[in-house]
């Protein structure tokens, strides 16, 4: 809302497009507020990761600038003060814009500028200019793509990564726990070679290994940072030495190693790291949404399904049907799998917006980014709490199943042939017998021997 002279719980700020109303308790200022009226789209609102990568930046920048001979030393301490007041938690509810704003993310820049000059101006108790002294050396075109950066590098290291591991270590765990159980094993959803369980957890453990490792490759190219190339990435407006010292003294601020980027021209013109980063997310959102659909299907009926493993009652399943209970978690958690795959898809577009010197759609970039993160880490929390470690393995009814596989027989294809094999196997499946009765039958070989060719732990490869 526009607010009027009269109303007394406003004050009246200037910038350079002239006067505005702005509520009287904020701590923001005129250009906040003209960006909060111009942009009223969605509820969406950046993460407190992103926001506290912007406040990093402007503390960093303050401490810099001061070496550098640029900004007085009271002023600088001042920032200090303000910037730390931020990244404690406090005047949270002070950044108020939308996602969905200037392509540049400027309104964003401009938000927490006037912020931190306002409780930088009560700490020295002299004029602190959001432009002038916070911003000092920087624009929003370097401060945005750096904020990404700086914000996805620490909740992938801090956050994704760890929960990514405690998973896979849930997985190995289980696989270790079942290690004696041999199930069907189904290529096209139809039954194929046996493997253990060992197997087949191992199996999701290791896409989670790979992605982990794609991950890794992909931080030091996001802890190249675009700051210091100012609007165009000339590094008109900052010192020369800026950008080199900014990721020294940021680095050693969060413990994280930041480097300088080798261009910033193509730094600031292009998303390609963030849209890497959203690949890899990505992918690892299909290798949960694949572990989430597999124990599903191995916990389909219990009945009139596959009734393989047995999950979980975490809550009824059915308003209508009292006795169902449904996997719940894999549900919720391959809806976020789903959902992330929808951000990158998003990404991908916002990526194309980068034209010339300046990609235009850097703050929806930072929201799915993020938000991709979070989501994907808490998903696989919950299936490291509520899912996997809870699983049981119906035991029995997997070695009856596997007794009747008319798989079982292509072990005998090097000692009977495969034409001889084939119509055991088909005469096993259409009578509902035993495989290794039908081949006793059919073939010269002892009980015995098929006992041994045809036990599935012998089937199982090297692996097993």
């Amino acid at each position: 809302m526009r607010y009027s002279q009269e109303n007394d719980l406003t004050r009246v700020e200037q910038d350079s497009m002239g006067s505005i109303h702005v509520p009287k308790d904020a701590l923001y200022g005129a250009q906040t507020q003209r960006a909060f009226e111009n942009f009223q789209i969605s509820d969406l609102r950046f993460s407190d990761a992103f926001y506290q990568a912007v406040v990093r930046i402007k503390k960093v920048a303050a401490v810099v600038n001061a070496d550098l001979g640029l900004l007085e030393e009271t002023h600088k301490c001042a920032i200090e003060a303000a910037c730390d007041q931020l990244l404690a938690g406090e005047h949270r509810d002070q950044f108020i814009l939308d996602i969905f704003q200037t392509g540049s993310g400027t309104s964003t820049n401009m938000n927490a500028n006037e912020v931190i000059a306002h409780l930088a101006t009560q700490y020295a108790s002299q004029p602190i200019h959001p432009n002038n002294h916070v911003n000092l050396g920087q624009s929003s075109n370097d401060v945005i793509p750096t904020a990404i950066r700086i914000a996805c590098a620490l909740e992938v290291q801090q956050t994704l990564l760890p929960s990514i591991a405690l998973l896979k270590d849930a997985l190995l765990a289980k696989g270790h726990e079942y290690k004696h159980v041999i199930r069907t094993g189904r290529t096209h959803l139809m039954d194929a070679m046996p493997l253990s369980a060992e197997q087949t957890f191992a199996a999701y453990a290791g896409m989670l290994e790979q992605i982990t490792e794609r991950f890794i490759q992909t931080l030091p190219r996001l802890c190249e940072l675009p700051q210091g190339g100012t609007a165009v990435g000339t590094g008109v407006n900052a010192h020369p030495e800026f950008a080199s010292r900014f990721c020294a003294s940021l680095s050693k601020l969060t413990g994280f190693h930041f480097v300088e980027t080798p261009n910033h021209v193509a730094a600031q013109g292009c998303a390609d790291v963030p849209l890497e980063l959203s690949a890899q997310l990505k992918a690892l959102a299909m290798s949960v949404y694949k572990i989430c659909n597999d124990i599903r299907w191995m916990n389909s009926g219990p009945n009139n399904g596959l009734g393989e493993v047995q999950l979980k009652a975490l809550q009824p399943g059915s308003s209508i049907m009292p006795a169902k209970v449904n996997p719940v978690i894999e549900e919720a958690v391959a809806m976020v799998c789903t959902h992330v795959v929808g951000l990158d898809a998003s990404n991908t577009m916002a990526a194309s917006s980068s034209q010339f010197e300046l990609n235009v759609m850097q703050p929806l970039l930072a929201h799915n980014l993020l938000q991709a993160i979070e989501l994907l880490s808490h998903g696989c929390e919950h299936l490291r709490d509520k899912s996997i470690p809870h699983i049981k393995m119906n035991e029995e009814k997997i070695a009856n199943d596997m007794a009747k596989n008319p798989i079982l027989v292509t072990a005998l294809n090097p000692i009977i042939g495969y034409d001889l094999a084939a119509k055991i196997a088909k005469q096993a499946l259409a009578s509902g017998r035993a495989l290794i009765d039908v081949a006793e039958e059919m073939t010269e070989l002892s009980r015995e021997e098929l006992v041994d060719l045809l036990d599935p732990k012998h089937l199982c490869g090297p692996a097993g």
